[in-house]
């Protein structure tokens, strides 16, 4: 299946549904034309953007007015597919789910109303199969270097890729009005770790993990259709439409007692204001949560000593290319190479408004869990703690970490101590075969103790 037919075919439903673009005739200065839009220059300080732009960026860099005009017009459509599935009462996962993996010939089984709807047609198309662009080999090499080192992975998940999120109220507001991350921070964390597994999920996994007690039957490649990337990509995309409606009609109140009303610029009769943030889990903000996921992922891998290599860099947003793609994201909408992401990022960061208060509640619960689950007065937790503010303030910046209100460590730049380790590992790894299958073991079963929530209370990962 094509993804420019799956293009043409939400371009038909948008049109159908009057979602379309509604802002192309826009003056070309018009990109603060939501409340959440700020001056590309209001805070250009912000360490995070200095060091993108001086290390990441070319020297005569300037922000393109096209990008600005595009992402703002992004803050205006939805998922116009599967929109239109919930519009109409319908939930999609498990009848697309069991309509593509029954094949065919069980079609007369299902209801007619969803295999005559032009918006499940769409859907089936679009997982039925991998698009003509989609490159295993190229996103196995970057699911390999993506899955190396686990600790990494669930450090710069919460420590960078969330963390760093909470700073923009666009992205907070969402969450903090579904309760998501906030209470029960836990299985929101462990659901969004699973889901990055599932994603890098290969099929030399599982050899490795047969030795961690993993009797998982393996995949055929990345993304396999019928994989768990491909089935929580699918279940993810119907919880974030879901989500999506229920913001529009102001059934989000979670925030209540949390964020003054006045911050959240709610319309006059409570539901969420679209003027103001855009529509709620909109494109553009999926792109950035895409980045999150990946570009930012794969820049903290390299800052704390890990050898990722071009074409594994390649490979890393490839994988995530698909994943987005099948959350609902528009494919023309991705940057295209990594030299496109900073850019893509380094623009919509500087035009987010900045709300730290609103944010805090979020990083509060995710900065408490390790003595959450350790006790109050356990200093291994109080460790685990600092160890992941330091985190969060050395990749991410001071001003990012004392907004959020995040504890100062003395020695937070130790976490850097990893660099010349992880260096030095990785680069054995490349040069001495029996190294890397050491290391490989040492993965596996770090992995395995890693998933002892999800061992528990996921039935995949039981």
């Amino acid at each position: 299946m094509d993804s420019i037919d799956i293009t043409k075919k939400i371009a038909k439903i948008n049109a159908a549904s009057g979602r379309g673009n509604a802002n192309s005739n826009q003056a070309p200065d018009s990109y603060q034309r939501h409340g959440r839009t700020t001056a590309i220059d209001d805070h250009s300080d912000l360490q995070v953007l200095k060091r993108i732009k001086r290390y990441l960026l070319p020297k005569d860099f300037v922000i393109s007015q096209g990008l600005l005009e595009e992402m703002v017009a992004g803050y205006d459509i939805g998922d116009p597919v599967a929109d239109a599935l919930a519009a109409d009462g319908i939930r999609f996962a498990k009848p697309l789910q069991q309509f593509i993996i029954s094949g065919s010939n069980s079609g007369s089984n299902f209801d007619a109303n969803l295999t005559n709807n032009p918006a499940f047609n769409a859907l089936t198309e679009q997982f039925s199969s991998h698009p003509t662009w989609f490159d295993p080999k190229l996103a196995q090499i970057g699911a390999v270097a993506y899955r190396r080192y686990p600790l990494m992975l669930i450090w710069l998940l919460r420590n960078v890729a969330l963390m760093a999120g909470y700073s923009i109220p666009a992205l907070s507001l969402p969450l903090i009005q579904t309760g998501a991350l906030m209470h029960d921070a836990l299985p929101r964390l462990m659901r969004t770790y699973a889901y990055i597994l599932a994603v890098s999920e290969h099929p030399s996994l599982h050899k490795s993990n047969m030795s961690a007690g993993n009797q998982r039957q393996p995949i055929e490649q990345v993304l396999a259709i019928g994989s768990e990337g491909w089935r929580q990509s699918i279940k993810v995309r119907q919880i974030h439409t879901l989500v999506r409606q229920n913001l529009l009609k102001g059934k989000g109140n979670a925030a209540k007692g949390v964020i003054p009303n006045a911050d959240q610029h709610h319309n006059p009769d409570g539901s969420w204001n679209s003027a103001y943030w855009g529509i709620p889990i909109n494109q553009t903000d999926m792109i950035a949560t895409h980045l999150q996921f990946s570009l930012l992922i794969m820049r903290g891998l390299r800052l704390l000593g890990a050898r990722i290599s071009t074409e594994e860099a390649e490979g890393i947003l490839h994988l995530w290319n698909l994943a987005s793609y099948w959350m609902g994201v528009d494919l023309q909408r991705l940057p295209k190479d990594e030299a496109a992401c900073w850019e893509w990022l380094y623009t919509y960061l500087s035009i987010q408004q900045l709300d730290f208060k609103m944010g805090q509640p979020l990083a509060k619960a995710l900065h408490d869990l390790p003595r959450q689950l350790m006790g109050e007065d356990n200093r291994r937790g109080r460790f685990v703690e600092m160890v992941n503010a330091s985190v969060t303030r050395t990749l991410v910046g001071d001003d990012i970490g004392d907004g959020l209100d995040l504890p100062k460590s003395k020695i937070r730049f130790g976490v850097l101590s990893s660099v010349p380790i992880l260096f030095a590992l990785d680069t054995a790894r490349q040069h001495n075969q029996t190294v890397a299958e050491k290391l490989e073991a040492f993965r596996a079963k770090r992995q395995d103790n890693m998933n002892w929530w999800l061992k528990k209370n996921d039935d995949y990962y039981k």
